[in-house]
């Protein structure tokens, strides 16, 4: 018989912190090998799982490893996980790569680290149902928040003491005759899974923090060169295509001294904006420096390479830059390089962006406001 789940009481009078699920078997009770058997496997288990989540230091990777590990562990169909969008702000917010849950667009979800609902949670740290919280959190807008997404159970994240996020886990799948409520042992399962991911997502937060620019949100030079490297290496290796683009606004200066460096930074703002709305899920944008931005293209060729870049331009001189009452008229210039095995055998990250580079120059040259091609013409 499977073992009642124990309730838990999300009281403020409690005298201490509630670490973490006591054990499924006391002391007292007689271990029998099948039990023993499900024990070895379930930390063989969480070996893997923990190889898993340390394989990746790409947030959105790693969010898409969590998810599908508790999925298939918990036999939920959905999930979806609440952590801090940026360093400086004292939020949990719901990452935008849920899966399975059904967010109101009316609702902000976001949860103040100073609310009651995070204090309550951050005092006992273990995975709970929504039923289990007191009266007073009720009737708090994060408890409606919360309850709007269905969750099964919701389970902290926590880290050196301290609640960095939160998992909820959608509707739970029952198999056969099983109950579809949680085991006091599937809760310690969970507490465990929890752990490793609060530690995984925050380093690879920081390593997202690190090597992003605070003002536009691309990827810093360092960073895009690194990956750009590993992308040479791949293309090479898989004979797959590879594109580079380098953009620059026309005419930066003009901005800061006609309306100041704020103005410019707006501009700054808005180009990145463009640009990452008008590229892939796999693709990568940077800024380079100043008003430099360049961008990879992992699988892309000449030809949509240039269409990309074309669409970019295009969407930055339509755009209306509003900006203090004042209208203004932004444009860019680009040069695209692609890796060939036959024509371009490039095999320096440093070297690819600098034919992008030379490229771009020629737009400037030729008029501004145009993208050009790294041929053969370029180089000589």
């Amino acid at each position: 018989m499977g073992r009642k789940a124990k309730r838990v009481n999300f009281s403020r009078k409690s005298s201490h912190h509630y670490i973490r699920p006591q054990p499924v078997v006391s002391v007292d009770e007689e271990m029998t090998i099948p039990m023993y058997e499900k024990q070895v496997y379930d930390l063989q288990q969480l070996l893997e799982i923990s190889r898993s989540l340390c394989s990746t230091l790409e947030l959105d990777k790693l969010i898409e490893s969590i998810f599908y590990i508790v999925m298939a562990q918990m036999r939920v169909n959905g999930v979806g996980l609440f952590i801090k969008p940026g360093i400086e702000t004292e939020k949990l917010t719901l990452d935008t790569n849920f899966t399975g849950l059904e967010p109101d667009s009316s609702i902000k979800y976001e949860i103040a680290m100073d609310s009651e609902f995070y204090e309550q949670t951050s005092f006992f740290r273990i995975p709970f149902e929504l039923k289990e919280m007191n009266s007073a959190v009720k009737k708090t807008e994060e408890f409606k928040m919360m309850s709007s997404l269905n969750p099964s159970i919701v389970v902290p994240l926590v880290l050196k003491n301290r609640v960095n996020g939160y998992l909820v886990l959608g509707e739970r799948l029952a198999i056969g005759d099983e109950d579809a409520a949680y085991s006091d042992y599937e809760k310690e399962e969970l507490f465990n899974i929890a752990s490793l991911a609060s530690v995984a997502v925050n380093n690879a937060s920081l390593v997202e923090q690190s090597s992003t620019d605070m003002m536009t949100r691309l990827k810093l030079k360092y960073y895009f060169f690194n990956i750009l490297t590993d992308k040479i290496d791949a293309a090479y290796l898989r004979n797959e295509h590879l594109s580079v683009l380098m953009f620059d606004i026309d005419f930066f200066k003009k901005f800061n001294d006609n309306y100041g460096h704020a103005c410019g930074d707006y501009v700054l703002q808005e180009v990145a904006r463009i640009i990452s709305e008008n590229i892939g899920p796999t693709d990568m944008a940077a800024r380079y420096g100043g008003e430099e931005f360049t961008v990879m293209l992992p699988g892309s060729k000449k030809e949509e390479a240039l269409e990309i870049a074309e669409r970019i331009r295009s969407k930055i001189e339509e755009n209306d830059f509003f900006y203090e009452n004042q209208h203004m008229k932004v444009t860019i210039s680009c040069g695209v390089s692609e890796l060939s095995m036959t024509y371009n055998p490039v095999t320096s990250a440093k070297a690819f962006v600098d034919q992008a580079d030379k490229a771009l120059y020629v737009s400037k040259r030729n008029g501004r406001n145009r993208v050009t091609f790294a041929d053969e013409s370029v180089f000589n």
